[in-house]
């Protein structure tokens, strides 16, 4: 029942499919050991095949790369790097850009402007540059590219929470909230906070979507994991050097589970939006 009202919903379907499309990346990169047939740098076929790679069969659906290593056993260790940078970016973006947003939007004034300042400055470099510039100072690792994936979605929530805290602000509530004297801690942490939080769970999913996309970028450049790791990335910039030789496989799956994995998110929060649009705070 509790599913069917979901469902029911104005972007109900949306979110199911999303969250469908995202629990399923996220038990692959749980279970990798369990699921994977083969380790992500195991040779998994005879020497006298290694140097080129083997096209998809029933022992490989998805094919070898020119090292021996199977692409399917690759694209279920990869999820575990994208799991951990897009969680991590996510965590760290939100732990600073929500608390910032909430007390810009709610004090104003000089502190508003210098944080909105800072933080549209930050805006303003496109997202991919910004974070390829941070990852090259900091090095490669899941860390350093979480990092660098926070530096870019941190603007993101504060813009928007320090919107929505200021349409809650212009609410008569809020004038009721400062005449009986409350603590301004207070009427942040148990009326504001919670009437911002829908809107935390829209861009979180809508950003999340976006940062598979960056960490892709990342990785193609060699600036999230080291090869041979496996990770989406890093195994699409390696298996373009064999397009022309018609092994498409090697960026096909890669590619596939990149754009489905950001499509889930991408679902998620558009349907996060269209639930929670006509709600109101009373």
């Amino acid at each position: 029942m509790a599913k069917q009202a979901i469902l029911a919903r104005p972007g109900g379907l949306m979110v199911t499919a999303g969250l469908s499309i995202i629990l399923f990346y996220v038990a692959l990169a749980v279970l990798a050991p369990i699921l994977a047939p083969y380790g992500p740098t195991e040779v998994s076929v005879p020497k006298e095949l290694a140097g080129r790679p083997q096209p998809p069969s029933p022992e490989h659906p998805f094919g070898t790369n020119e090292l021996g290593y199977d692409v399917l056993s690759r694209i279920v260790w990869g999820s575990r790097v994208v799991v951990q940078v897009v969680a991590l970016s996510a965590v760290l973006s939100m732990a600073v850009g929500v608390p910032l947003g909430l007390v810009s939007g709610y004090y104003g004034g000089p502190v508003d402007r210098v944080l909105s300042l800072v933080m549209d400055s930050v805006y303003a470099f496109p997202g991919i540059l910004l974070a390829i510039a941070v990852a090259s100072v900091l090095g490669p690792s899941v860390g350093n590219a979480a990092i660098s994936l926070m530096v870019v979605y941190v603007p993101t929530y504060f813009r928007m929470v320090r919107a929505r805290v200021l349409e809650l602000k212009a609410r008569p509530l809020m004038e009721s909230l400062w005449t009986a004297g409350l603590p301004d801690h207070w009427i942040i942490l148990k009326h504001i906070l919670p009437n911002v939080a829908p809107t935390i769970l829209v861009v979180f999913g809508l950003a999340s979507a976006d940062a598979i996309l960056t960490e892709a970028g990342l990785s193609f450049f060699g600036l999230v994991v080291v090869y041979p790791e496996a990770d989406w990335g890093l195994d699409l910039y390696y298996g373009k050097n064999w397009l022309l030789s018609g092994a498409w496989w090697l960026t096909l799956f890669p590619g596939l589970a990149i754009t489905s994995f950001a499509a889930g998110f991408a679902l998620l929060g558009e349907g996060l939006a269209r639930m929670m649009g006509e709600e109101r705070w009373s």
